[in-house]
This record gives structure tokens, C-alpha cells and sequence, in this order.
């Protein structure tokens, strides 16, 4: 059996992580190959701190669109792949790589997945995780401020700049592209239920039978 792919989309601090997260649960972690749109960050040189501060990273060219695709190919044609570490800390990659092995099920997370025709193609069940704007932002805030050590001004210049506009631009038209559409994240119970409905469909075939049961 072919692995299926599904791919979990939607604005920043949306709930995309809690949604995958109950996708992982519903199906098993040994079953699942996950793939984060975030570690396909392109790898730049930076030449000054102006270059850097200049730098749009929510825009799809960003991202290393063409290997993320490969890499999902060849989890579906049964192939292990070679994930990069992404800093975010430094904004580089690190040299170093994730091994990730192919399984029956194979998960994607990230802003752009839906923006891009090329990833698209490739999934038999597309989420999309639909947030309001001021508990993404909040969450966003939160985030970056403990996991990447950045200041509320630096968090609140980078999304006027480019983070609001390019999900006016890019994210938000791309919700059109969605087989499921998620209000408020994992807490709706409703539309969890209806993606655990679809899922049991989808990789029946591919798994041993098992009860799959997703949890908001």
C-alpha cells in the first residue's frame, strides 16, 4: 500500500502543531513520518545584520520548496530522507540532518504547504487550521519570545512587516485549497471528529485495524 500523505496548514500560532499532534496520537507514533515545513528554510549567508533584518521569511521563496517535495516523494515511493536542521536562533541551518524513515503515514505541518501546487499534488488529505488573528499573534508572541529568545519588538516589526501581510498574500487565500478547514484549532471538538472520520478512510488500508480515535 502506497503511504498516504496528509498535510495540516494555516496561519502562525493557528494550532497547526495541536491538530498534528492528534493526528499522531489517532494513528501512532510508529506509523508516522512527520515532515515540518520550517526546517525547508532556505540557508542563507548572511553579510550584515541589515540583510538579515531585511529578510522576508514568510514569503514561499523563503523556504526550499523544491526539497521539501522531493523529500515527501520519496517517503511516499518508500525511501528514507535526510531532514535539515534549521536555527532559528542564527537563521542557518546547522549542518545537520534528521533521518526520517518512511511509514505508512506521512504528516506535513506548515504555514505555506497549501500555497504551493507542487505540495498539494502530493496529498490525499489537505487541513487547514483557522485561527483568529489576535490569538495567533498572542501565541506567536509567547513563542518566539521563549523558544528563540527574540524581544516583544522584535516579534511585533517582523509581524507588521511581512507576517501579516504575507498571510493576507499567501496563507489565507490558500484555505480554498482545503479538504477539512479546522475553526479554532484542536479545541473544536466538532471538526476533530469529522478529520478523525476522514483519516479512518484514508489509511484503513494502510495500517493494521485498529480503533483510531482523535482527542481535542
Amino acid at each position: 500500500m502506497r503511504p498516504v500523505a496528509l498535510g495540516v496548514a494555516g496561519g502562525t500560532g493557528s494550532g497547526k502543531t495541536t491538530v498534528a499532534r492528534a493526528i499522531l496520537d489517532a494513528v501512532g507514533a510508529e506509523r508516522l513520518a512527520f515532515l515540518a515545513q520550517d526546517s525547508y528554510y532556505r540557508d542563507v549567508a548572511w553579510s550584515s545584520p541589515a540583510e538579515l533584518l531585511a529578510h522576508n521569511f514568510d514569503h514561499p521563496d523563503a523556504l526550499d520548496t523544491p526539497l521539501l517535495v522531493d523529500h515527501l516523494r520519496a517517503l511516499k515511493a518508500g525511501r528514507a530522507v535526510e531532514v535539515p536542521v534549521y536555527d532559528f536562533v542564527h537563521h542557518r541551518r546547522t549542518g545537520e540532518t534528521v533521518r526520517v524513515e518512511p511509514q505508512p503515514v506521512v504528516l506535513i505541518e506548515g504555514i505555506l504547504l497549501l500555497a504551493e501546487p507542487a505540495i498539494r499534488s502530493l496529498l490525499e488529505l489537505k487541513i487547514f487550521v483557522d485561527t483568529d488573528a489576535d490569538v495567533r499573534l498572542v501565541r506567536r508572541l509567547r513563542r518566539d519570545m521563549a523558544e528563540r529568545g527574540r524581544s516583544v519588538g522584535d516579534v511585533l516589526r517582523q509581524y507588521e512587516s511581512t507576517v501579516r501581510p504575507m498571510h493576507l498574500e499567501f496563507v489565507e487565500p490558500s484555505k480554498r485549497w482545503a479538504d477539512v478547514i479546522v475553526p479554532e484549532g484542536g479545541e473544536n471538538r466538532v471538526a476533530m471528529e469529522m478529520v478523525a472520520a476522514r483519516l479512518k478512510e484514508l489509511v484503513a488500508p494502510a495500517l493494521a485495524p485498529a480503533a483510531m480515535e482523535v482527542r481535542a
